[in-house]
């Protein structure tokens, strides 16, 4: 089992961008430090759920600052970037670090961020894809041409090429974040293991493996491929020594945080959106991730494992908001929980 960190680099009420930035970026360090095997970043644009608008550049920086850890993106928003200028970023990282890096894509939502961007809204809606395919050729193979919908240039050379790094022949490893069946699809006949998000339970991500499994056999995926794909199983983890008071830090600052920053996301076509009552979601996540004791945190990790067969996990650390908070959380994480699953 491998547990990393999710970090989304949350502004809370009351907090500037670069106290967010700073406690992502420590909280990074100390993952390493703690003996957590990943640290998974998210990207989102002018909203502060998430202060960080660029996954990857973020993941750079803390490749540099680290030694051991593996750093990834949860996700890269695919339909607001270019796939080769992603793919050439993430060859980079790859062979620079290593092989430490990995690449978690996505489609992200109808926001505002396809029209800023340029991409429009049939990115959103249709285009992603034919971005994964290219994206994924070009981290592949030695030259890549594309005569798509949406892409079109001469064939050119791949530098760097990620295949001669000698540390993983196919380059950098490549998650699709799945929310629905035609996404756990898509990812399956690719052979591409999913990114499952942390607002559905061990039931719900169980079946999407499940479905992920049946697809990737009928695509002719080797048997060994389709049992072991390394999916991820996305949490909120919070630890103290009552599942009480672990539960009350949650429950104080992230329905606030919630409020706050998906109230903030706007709509590219100006249709209408509904949001999750902030407290009951924040019980929610309490009630379906390790909240709570470092014991029960460690039962629930390895249940969940056991149930979905996902056998790695990004857990959220900073709910509470807290830098000093979000240290010993994570510390605790490793120090206390991590034995336990070994």
């Amino acid at each position: 089992m491998h547990v990393g960190s999710f970090v989304l680099a949350a502004q809370f009420p009351g907090q500037g961008q670069g106290e967010a930035l700073h406690r992502a970026v420590r909280s990074a360090e100390v993952a390493e430090e703690a003996g957590l095997d990943a640290v998974w970043l998210a990207e989102h644009h002018f909203v502060p759920y998430g202060t960080c608008p660029s996954a990857i550049t973020l993941a750079a920086l803390l490749l540099g600052r680290t030694r051991r850890i593996r750093v990834g993106t949860a996700v890269s928003v695919l339909p607001t970037a270019h796939p080769v200028a992603l793919g050439e970023q993430a060859a980079l990282l790859h062979m620079t670090s290593g092989g430490r890096f990995s690449l978690g894509v996505g489609r992200g939502g109808p926001w505002v961020d396809l029209e800023v961007f340029g991409s429009g809204l049939q990115a959103y809606e249709q285009g992603f894809p034919e971005s994964l395919d290219l994206l994924v050729r070009w981290l592949r193979e030695p030259s890549v041409g594309a005569d798509g919908e949406r892409f079109r240039f001469r064939e050119v050379p791949v530098v760097p090429r990620p295949s001669e790094s000698l540390t993983e022949a196919e380059g950098p490893e490549v998650i699709v974040a799945c929310t629905s069946p035609a996404s756990v699809r898509l990812a399956a006949e690719r052979g591409l293991p999913m990114l499952l998000g942390m607002h559905v339970g061990d039931e719900e991500k169980a079946e999407m493996v499940a479905l992920w499994r049946r697809h990737a056999r009928t695509a002719g995926h080797a048997p060994e491929k389709v049992l072991d794909a390394p999916h991820v199983s996305a949490g909120v983890c919070q630890l103290a020594d009552r599942r009480t008071d672990a539960v009350e830090a949650l429950v104080k600052a992230m329905p606030g945080w919630l409020r706050q920053g998906l109230g903030a996301h706007v709509t590219v076509d100006g249709r209408a959106r509904q949001m999750r009552d902030p407290v009951a979601y924040t019980e929610l996540l309490c009630g379906l991730h390790p909240v709570g004791t470092p014991r029960l945190a460690a039962d629930r990790l390895a249940a969940t494992s056991e149930r979905t067969g996902v056998s790695r996990f990004a857990l959220l650390v900073e709910g509470s908001g807290d830098l000093a908070a979000t240290e010993e959380n994570v510390r605790r994480l490793g120090a206390e929980v991590l034995p336990h699953l070994t």
